[in-house]
C-alpha cells in the first residue's frame, strides 16, 4: 500500500537520509545489513521510500550508521558547521583526508621526510592498537565500536606528536566529534583525485575487488564522494592529484603546507601560524 500525501514525502526524506549516511560511511547495503540486523531487503525498501518498519528497525540502522536517530529523521541534525576552536601550534600538524586511492599514503611519507616529521598512518595505528586488521575490526565491534577506537587513536596521536603528518581514513569527516577534533588541531589538506583515478589507483595497489563490478564500484565510489564533498571541503588546503605526478603533487603539497612557492629549498620545520590569523570557519 503507498503512503498518501505527506507520509509518503516523510519516508521518501528518510531513504535518502538513509542511502547518504550509509554512502558517506562507504557502506554498502550489505555491510549496513550485517551490522544493523536489517535484511537487506528491508534497507533497499526504506531507501526507495516505502519503508513502513518499526522506530526499534529505525534505532537499529542509526547505532550501526552510529549516528543518533534525528539524524536519519532530520536533515538539519546533522548540517550544522560551527566555527572551529584552532588550538595554540595546530599547524605543526598535517593532517592529510581524502578518499582512498587520492594519494594520502604516497605523498604522506615523503611530506614528512621534508618536513622532518614523523608520518602517521591512522587506520594503521587503530590496527596496531586493536592487534586486528580494519575488517575483522569492523565484524567485531561494527562502526560504532571502530569509530570509538578511531577517535582515542586520534587524540593519543595528537597528545604526543605536535609536529607530525598524519593521513587519517577516508571516512572520518562523517564522525562530527572526531573531524571537529582534527580541524582544530592539524592544518588539514584535502587530497583530491577524480573517481577513476581513485579506482584504478586501489586496483593498482592489488585490491582487485572494484574490477569484480566495475560500473556498481563506481556508482557506489562516486556516491561516496558526492556524498563526502562538503564534509572534505572543509580543509584548509585542497591539492589536487590528477594529471599530476608525484613529484608535481609532492612539490604543490609542500608549497601549500609551508607557505614557500615550488622549488624553493626545503624546509626542516612546518611553518609556524601567524598569532594574528582568523580562526578557522
Amino acid at each position: 500500500m503507498t503512503p498518501a500525501g505527506g507520509d509518503a514525502a516523510f519516508l521518501l526524506a528518510l531513504g535518502q537520509r538513509v542511502r547518504l549516511l550509509r554512502a558517506r560511511r562507504g557502506m554498502t547495503r550489505r555491510i549496513l545489513a550485517a551490522q544493523s540486523g536489517v535484511s537487506e531487503r528491508y534497507i533497499s525498501a526504506v531507501e526507495a521510500g516505502t519503508g513502513n518498519g518499526s522506530i526499534l528497525l529505525l534505532r537499529a540502522l542509526a547505532t550501526a550508521l552510529n549516528v543518533g536517530i534525528l539524524a536519519l529523521l532530520d536533515p538539519e541534525a546533522d548540517a550544522a558547521t560551527p566555527a572551529i576552536a584552532r588550538t595554540p601550534g595546530y599547524r605543526g600538524r598535517v593532517a592529510l583526508i581524502g578518499l582512498r586511492g587520492a594519494g594520502k599514503s604516497t605523498l604522506g611519507p615523503l611530506l614528512a621526510v621534508r618536513l622532518g616529521v614523523p608520518f602517521l598512518e591512522l587506520d594503521r595505528e587503530i590496527e596496531t592498537g586493536a592487534g586486528l586488521g580494519l575488517a575483522e575490526i569492523m565484524e567485531l565491534h561494527g562502526q560504532s565500536g571502530f569509530r570509538r577506537m578511531e577517535r582515542g587513536v586520534l587524540d593519543r596521536l595528537i597528545d604526543g606528536h605536535p609536529r607530525a603528518v598524519i593521513a587519517a581514513g577516508g571516512g572520518i569527516v562523517a564522525e562530527a566529534g572526531t573531524f571537529a577534533r582534527l580541524l582544530e588541531t592539524c592544518l588539514t589538506v584535502w587530497i583530491k583525485a577524480d573517481p577513476q583515478d581513485h579506482m584504478q589507483r586501489v586496483i593498482d595497489q592489488g585490491d582487485l575487488r572494484p574490477m569484480r563490478d566495475n560500473r556498481r564500484s563506481m556508482d557506489d565510489l562516486r556516491a561516496i564522494l558526492a556524498s563526502r564533498e562538503a564534509l572534505y571541503a572543509r580543509a584548509d588546503i585542497q591539492i589536487e592529484t590528477t594529471g599530476r605526478d608525484v613529484a608535481s603533487a609532492l612539490a604543490a603539497l609542500e608549497a601549500a603546507v609551508t607557505g614557500r612557492s615550488p622549488g624553493c629549498p626545503h624546509r626542516t620545520a612546518i611553518q609556524r601560524p601567524d598569532p594574528a590569523a582568523p580562526p578557522h570557519q
